[in-house]
């Protein structure tokens, strides 16, 4: 999707706030009536059923009439795409919908074309109810039959227009790059490049960290509560922001210029699984545990790899991570022996020296897994046919 920053005046933003909780009304509605099934009983209402009953809660109730049914239909499609993914073993099972998240309505068919460019730097959309709405002309607009309007936690408001960009065709040079992710290196390339993922300043963390305590200070439901959680919510936006456009610089970087991608198949969910335990059974060193999740999520592992899956389709490997930071990718000889620390690696075997993030991603290269005895051996890659000849 191609996502741009809208600029709605105070009259427009009631009018999105308005369509806003139309959409979450409905979702939430249709997904109670989704949870009500039980062994035994009838199936519940699938799409098109509840698009008609849609229809006779519009004549009934005129606060639901005032909304576009555009919205409150899209809600419902949106909703049955959900538990299509979650059938599918794709996606979790869909949420409920709260006020403050999940803020958003899609607009589809032809009232999803009504785009105009009015200079250089600014366009216009119209959108039902809510008139002409300006958002900021950074790229050019992709053909679209369908876009979405968003409000994060920052109070920004955004407009994504749904089209499936051109994947960046590969080079065509042979040349296979490592990636490993790390914490202290976001990204270690084999070709001997470290990579370091943005994040906030050391005056936006002393901020962020003012904030926080102000934050719980404060009396639930006050005013003074809301500008705080406003103030948080725009500095975290802030390093989303550094982070996801890290990603997409090096994912386009890596995808023009390397015909192979590899990485580690990592599982991050599982990396990152809270430490805190039972109160019966408490877990151990929690808060070292907290702030190592923290730094592995804020380096944007998984997104980096979904970025290159998406922009380089075909030509993204994932490697067994096994051992890949204790093996010299010289000699091939494994010992924990070979990581002095963090940063240095010495094969006690051959007496290589390098970088232990670098020396890790030229293992992930050449594809390189080691078994349970800690052996080494080359797995069988899937190549393209120009590139059975690349080493």
């Amino acid at each position: 999707m191609s996502r741009y920053r809208l600029a709605p005046t105070p009259a427009q933003e009631t009018a999105l706030l308005g369509h806003c909780s139309h959409a979450r009304y409905v979702w939430n509605l249709g997904l109670e009536q989704r949870l009500m099934w039980r062994p035994g009983r009838p199936p519940t209402p699938g799409y098109v059923a509840q698009a008609a009953q849609l229809t006779e809660a519009r004549a009934a109730e005129p606060w639901l009439a005032a909304g576009s049914q555009t919205v409150q239909q899209q809600a419902l499609r949106d909703l049955d795409q959900a538990w299509r993914n979650f059938f599918a073993g794709t996606h979790s099972r869909p949420t409920w919908r709260r006020a403050g998240q999940h803020e958003g309505f899609r607009i589809v068919g032809p009232q999803a074309q009504r785009v105009e460019r009015l200079n250089r730097k600014w366009g216009r959309v119209l959108v039902p109810k809510a008139g002409w709405i300006k958002f900021r002309w950074s790229r050019q607009i992709p053909g679209a039959k369908s876009y979405r309007i968003t409000r994060d936690s920052a109070a920004r408001w955004h407009i994504a227009f749904a089209a499936i960009p051109d994947p960046i065709p590969a080079p065509g040079t042979g040349e296979v790059v490592g990636v490993d992710r790390g914490v202290a290196v976001s990204a270690a390339l084999s070709t001997g490049v470290l990579l370091a993922c943005p994040g906030l300043r050391a005056t936006e963390q002393t901020r962020l960290k003012r904030l926080q305590r102000q934050l719980a200070r404060c009396r639930r439901g006050s005013n003074r509560r809301t500008r705080v959680k406003v103030a948080i919510a725009r500095l975290k936006a802030r390093e989303a922001d550094r982070r996801k456009d890290w990603v997409e610089k090096i994912s386009t970087e890596l995808a023009r210029w390397f015909d192979v991608i590899r990485v580690e198949d990592l599982k991050i969910r599982n990396m990152t699984r809270s430490a805190r335990g039972t109160v019966e059974q408490p877990g151990r060193n929690v808060r070292a545990k907290a702030g190592l999740n923290r730094g592995i999520l804020g380096q944007g592992w998984g997104l980096l790899v979904t970025r290159l899956e998406q922009k380089a389709p075909g030509r993204v490997e994932k490697v067994n991570p096994a051992y890949t930071s204790q093996t010299c990718a010289e000699c091939g000889h494994c010992a924990s022996e070979n990581r002095e620390n963090q940063a240095a690696f010495r094969c006690v075997a051959c007496g290589h020296t390098a970088h232990a993030d670098v020396n890790a991603a030229r293992n992930i290269a050449a594809g390189r897994a080691v078994t349970a005895r800690r052996g080494t051996r080359s797995v069988p890659l899937k190549r393209e046919p120009h590139l059975a000849t690349s080493a």
